[in-house]
């Protein structure tokens, strides 16, 4: 979603409730996200309005962000350039928002943060690292990918998500800032996502990593990045991580599949959206067909355990379960999970949405026991 700076005011950031709004960067901080706060909170949120036609089994915690998210007014992504779409309001921001508005407590980080340029193929891009303020290390290691279509979206609209991870895991993350379509098309965002992972392979040890430890996760688009980064490693014959958690990834390009047909109008992504992620970051539509943006069609034998979770409320719903279904047939283990009355985006939403709460737990779950 948006690339400018979350919005809080100066008196919020002096009570550590968000990261990047009051730093301006990456340096070392002990501030974090609210959205990565428990959700077992006494406020309890409640739409305003009856449910929307496209998800009429939504959550209400979950239909009171999609609520505030539509207060702020902003035009359709679709019906804007990526510039200006990158200047939308986030559902991040619906969280944070309703965060303050409701009092609710953050609680202290468990993590620190820095912020680090490293070398790729045409230039550089940006990696944050999140560690552990507890123990010495070494720590295994996530490699985290944001969503945003590969072409909308940061690592502040995602932070949660990371950050939640490494303190539920106690691992370091690496949450990766690949470059954006259509200033860079296809397949930059997929060079950079693997050039970001062997920089984690081959320096590991420096951010308190156990290179023997290495997994990858990622959200939307960067689920599909993630698993392709586990397809390069195998092909390249480097280390293979040890898990991949695939959150409602995108997995192939047919937007005729019947989660696609239910939820045309969803929020916070619909059909056309994903219509015009795919103008922005392929060249021409052939592409789509490409292995890389079409996982199904893709080899994925020899991939390593993977989880896959899904949003009922979500056009990608049956790309999740289509790639689970093949991951299986290629015989790879699979444990997928799906959580009804929920939408698109929910994932990183723990601190209001118990659903949210429960998938990081799950997948925190799945990390630490293929850590061990």
């Amino acid at each position: 979603m948006k690339n400018k700076l979350l919005k809080f005011s100066s008196a919020v950031c002096a009570v550590a409730i968000t990261l990047s709004a009051c730093t301006g960067g990456d340096k070392s901080t002990n501030l974090t996200d609210s959205t990565t706060a428990d959700s077992s909170t006494a406020v309890a949120l409640k739409p305003a309005g009856p449910a929307p036609d496209w998800g009429q089994t939504i959550k209400p915690e979950m239909q009171t962000v999609i609520e505030k998210l539509a207060s702020y007014g902003d035009k359709p992504i679709e019906t804007l350039d990526p510039v200006a779409a990158r200047k939308n309001h986030t559902p991040t921001d619906a969280v944070m928002d309703l965060v303050k508005e409701n009092n609710i407590a953050v609680p202290a980080p468990k993590v620190d943060t820095t912020g680090k340029d490293i070398d790729v193929a045409g230039g550089k891009i940006h990696v944050r690292i999140y560690t552990p303020k507890t123990g010495s290390g070494p720590f295994p290691v996530i490699v985290y990918y944001h969503g945003g279509g590969f072409v909308i979206a940061n690592l502040d609209v995602y932070n949660a998500s990371a950050q939640g991870l490494a303190e539920q895991v106690n691992a370091v993350v690496v949450s990766v800032a690949y470059r954006l379509a259509p200033e860079n098309k296809f397949p930059t965002a997929h060079n950079d996502a693997l050039a970001a992972y062997e920089w984690v392979v081959k320096n590991a040890a420096t951010i308190k990593g156990d290179p023997a430890k290495i997994a990858v996760v990622g959200e939307s688009a960067g689920g599909n990045l993630a698993a392709n980064v586990s397809i390069a490693a195998r092909d390249k014959k480097i280390m293979i991580p040890v898990h991949q958690v695939l959150v409602y990834p995108i997995a192939q390009a047919n937007m005729n599949t019947e989660s696609y047909k239910l939820y045309a109008n969803a929020k916070p992504l619909n059909k056309a959206m994903m219509g015009w992620f795919t103008e922005k970051y392929l060249t021409t539509m052939i592409e789509s067909q490409n292995p890389k943006i079409s996982l199904v069609n893709a080899n994925l034998k020899g991939l390593p355990p993977t989880t896959i979770i899904t949003a009922e409320i979500d056009p990608l719903h049956d790309d999740g379960t289509m790639l689970a279904n093949k991951l299986s047939d290629a015989g790879v283990k699979v444990n997928s999970r799906n959580y009804e009355g929920v939408t698109h985006e929910f994932f990183g939403m723990a601190i209001l949405v118990p659903e949210a709460k429960a998938a990081q737990a799950y997948a925190a779950e799945q990390l630490k026991a293929a850590f061990k």
